[in-house]
């Protein structure tokens, strides 16, 4: 179910505080809003299904990325992973979260450092960390996204890192968006520099080819390998029994699929029902992707024992 339009709880952290979201207030002169030098996560916390308590999916992975593209911006942060999962914790506690919440940490650079010359640059540049949580549910058409293939080509690693959630990167996504609604559709698929599948606009793809097979396009694709994305592989190879093929997908693969669906902490798991206005498949959920999806949702919502560790409990005090 979509909980509409998403609202931002009470409480941010900021600043090294927990403060009122309506409080923050940014200088027009932090530098990661003139440069995009900034970089964040985006993190789930499920309702438990049997009424136990909201559960944060696979938070030290999202803590220790967050760290990571960090360190590519040389924004250096004073906490560790174990500090920056219990600040999510706390905060999600401080709002009372008991439904499903989308948490966002982003780390910026700030300000230049005394002595520091004016000019586009990374060191010398102080920097800032925030998180803010926000009541969400599924937000994507659930029955299937009809998508474009977009003639926007994804940002090459060997330009931008795409290992790295930089938040200037996205201008490229948000343009392979635009194109894509201008043209009647949900979302954009994205291609690398000789054609191949990269990533849709926020998340992962994963194709099923009609003799079952299934592949996604590998991390050196110039494309964000998720934290969604390991844990759809994971689960398709223990609890399906299928092995994914990480590799190259050219676009007549893509075209040719029996079926298709995108992974990532926004999307969840989702059908591509049409591409480029063309039906793939029967036009809805296949039977691979609504299993993989009913296995992810019982992991999420707790109902999968074996994969509690993926799963950090949020204790009300």
């Amino acid at each position: 179910m979509s909980t509409g339009t998403p609202v931002a709880t009470r409480l941010a952290f900021y600043q090294g505080q927990f403060v009122e979201n309506s409080a923050v207030r940014l200088p027009l002169t932090t530098q990661a809003l003139h440069y995009g030098t900034g970089v964040f996560e985006g993190i789930r916390a499920y309702a438990d299904s049997a009424g136990g308590p909201l559960a944060v999916f696979r938070l030290r992975e999202h803590v220790e990325r967050l760290l990571r593209s960090a360190g590519t911006l040389r924004i250096e942060l004073p906490h560790d992973a174990g500090e920056l999962a219990g600040i999510v914790l706390e905060l999600l506690d401080r709002n009372g979260c008991i439904g499903d919440t989308y948490i966002r940490p982003v780390a910026y650079k700030y300000a230049l450092a005394p002595g520091t010359p004016f000019g586009v640059r990374l060191s010398g540049v102080t920097a800032q960390f925030s998180v803010t949580t926000t009541a969400m549910g599924s937000y994507v058409p659930q029955a299937g996204l009809h998508c474009k293939i977009s003639s926007y080509r994804r940002v090459p690693s060997a330009s931008i890192p795409s290992d790295a959630k930089i938040t200037g990167t996205y201008a490229n996504n948000a343009l392979a968006v635009e194109e894509a609604h201008a043209d009647g559709c949900d979302d954009a698929l994205m291609l690398d520099g000789d054609g191949n599948l990269t990533e849709a606009s926020t998340s992962n793809v994963f194709v099923v080819l009609r003799d079952g097979r299934v592949a996604t396009p590998p991390a050196t694709a110039d494309l964000l390998p998720g934290i969604t994305r390991a844990s759809v592989i994971e689960l398709l190879e223990r609890e399906a029994g299928v092995v994914v093929e990480e590799r190259p997908v050219p676009v007549a693969e893509l075209l040719d699929a029996a079926e298709v669906f995108v992974s990532g902490t926004g999307v969840e798991i989702c059908p591509v029902t049409a591409i480029d206005h063309r039906v793939v498949g029967t036009g809805r959920a296949g039977d691979l992707t609504t299993e993989v999806r009913r296995i992810y949702t019982e992991v999420v919502r707790g109902r999968r024992p074996a994969y509690a560790s993926w799963l950090t409990p949020v204790r009300f005090e």
